[in-house]
């Protein structure tokens, strides 16, 4: 089994920085361009698919259908990272959220 250090959520955000403009989060000009409402529902969704993999290889394993309990417990893991980075980027978005709304015009 092959262990990477980087999550998929991670590789995604990588990759559609260097599509968009630099500092710009756009939602989509009608091009066909990855918004940053785009981005993040991809993320998600990948996240949401680590954890139900996650389960899937648990749930395996209790049942008897497999022996691999060092796989399920990295998979366990890394979904619970993945879903911990998820809610730090949301933590950070939101307190920015905030940040913008204080600010005098």
């Amino acid at each position: 089994m092959k262990i990477e250090l980087s999550s998929p959520m991670l590789q995604a955000m990588l990759a559609t920085r260097t599509t968009l403009a630099p500092g710009v989060a756009e939602q989509g000009d009608g091009t066909g361009g990855t918004g940053f409402a785009q981005v993040m529902k991809s993320a998600i969704s990948q996240v949401d698919g680590q954890q139900h993999a996650a389960n899937d290889t648990t749930a395996a394993v209790e049942s008897g259908q497999s022996d691999d309990l060092i796989g399920a417990m990295l998979s366990s893991q890394e979904a619970n990272l993945s879903f911990s980075m998820m809610m730090q980027v949301r933590n950070k978005l939101m307190s920015a959220f905030d940040d913008i709304i204080k600010m005098q015009v």
